[in-house]
């Protein structure tokens, strides 16, 4: 076993998930604006450093994301952020691309930046302690889209971006996010997000990146957000298998769901159907963001100096979530 098959073992392990904590300053500023907390570095660090201290990081959290910014901070207790995080025995990662920005020849659609001076960025990752990072390209549906364009442009970025992280010695997430904007049906996402995936891994195998040593972040198929017909958890879970199981190679160790959209119950539940029909040997986890953390949030605005509070309700939410990665969740327990 390499070492870096071994993290992502270790990061996906025993009903672990990864927390998405790598918003943008933009991002961040949005969230806490939407609940009146002014957007200081210190307010950033103050949420951050709550969740990131809490007793489910031990248990629940293999990994979380960070963005430039908290990678370099100081906790309160004046240790860096990357030891707070790999103190508890979770692994710190860092999100590397630039951002989504418009694709030459498809105005309509998105290509992820970043490559530019990626492998000198990413040395200073690994110094400052990430063992892991994470790279989003993202995909719209509608009749014309994702273009072959989009989908051919954006899996060359994942691809060049993977084989760079692991000649620096971390584990790159692969993220292709077929987003939920839209009126498509749960058909339409199936066959989007299979091109998608399939296309991603044909340049990833043509860029020599070793399949043990990723975890792939892929969008659950779900009916699109303005859709007239709501998709059932099962068959969320059932036609999210099916695409996974024909599109993923077999060495691939674990995979790692984006909520994209759903809400907290949603995303708990459609994970735990998943688990539950799962007939694959490939583990399925979570790297939820606001799916993690945005009940959290809405407590802390409340009065940002109960900590306890705080880290109470996002254990709520991190145990649930690993619960749903073994299969074992239910709503009663919600209610306990």
């Amino acid at each position: 076993m390499s070492e870096l098959n071994n993290i992502a073992l270790k990061i996906l392990g025993n009903g672990k998930g990864i927390l998405a904590a790598d918003e943008s300053t933009a991002t961040m500023t949005k969230r806490l604006d939407s609940v009146n907390v002014p957007s200081t570095p210190e307010n950033r660090l103050l949420f951050r450093e709550t969740l990131f201290s809490s007793s489910s990081m031990i248990d629940c959290i293999g990994g979380v994301i960070l963005y430039d910014e908290t990678i370099k901070q100081t906790s309160s207790k004046k240790n860096k952020i990357p030891e707070l995080i790999s103190s508890i025995g979770s692994h710190p990662g860092i999100k590397v691309d630039t951002g989504a920005k418009v694709l030459a020849g498809s105005p309509d659609e998105k290509i992820t930046e970043g490559l530019d001076g990626l492998r000198e960025r990413l040395k200073e990752y690994y110094k400052l302690g990430a063992k892991f990072t994470k790279w989003r390209g993202v995909y719209s549906i509608s009749k014309d889209y994702p273009s072959k364009l989009s989908i051919q442009s954006n899996a060359h970025a994942l691809a060049r971006y993977s084989a760079l992280v692991q000649e620096c010695n971390m584990v790159p997430i692969v993220e292709p996010e077929v987003l939920m904007d839209g009126d498509h049906t749960e058909k339409d996402c199936y066959k989007k997000t299979s091109e998608v995936i399939k296309k991603c891994f044909d340049e990833l195998i043509l860029h020599k990146v070793d399949l043990k040593a990723i975890i792939l972040k892929p969008n659950m198929i779900l009916s699109g957000n303005k859709s007239e017909n709501k998709t059932s958890g099962e068959e969320v879970a059932k036609l999210t298998l099916d695409c996974l199981k024909n599109s993923v190679p077999a060495e691939v160790p674990g995979i790692a769901f984006l909520s994209g959209g759903q809400t907290e119950i949603e995303a708990t539940e459609n994970l735990n159907l998943i688990n539950k029909f799962n007939n694959t040997k490939f583990i399925m986890s979570y790297s939820y963001g606001r799916a993690l953390q945005q009940s959290a949030l809405k407590f802390w605005s409340k009065n940002i100096k109960d900590i306890e509070g705080t880290q109470k309700v996002f254990n709520k939410r991190a145990k649930m979530n690993t619960l749903a990665a073994q299969g074992k969740w239910s709503r009663e327990l919600e209610n306990q």
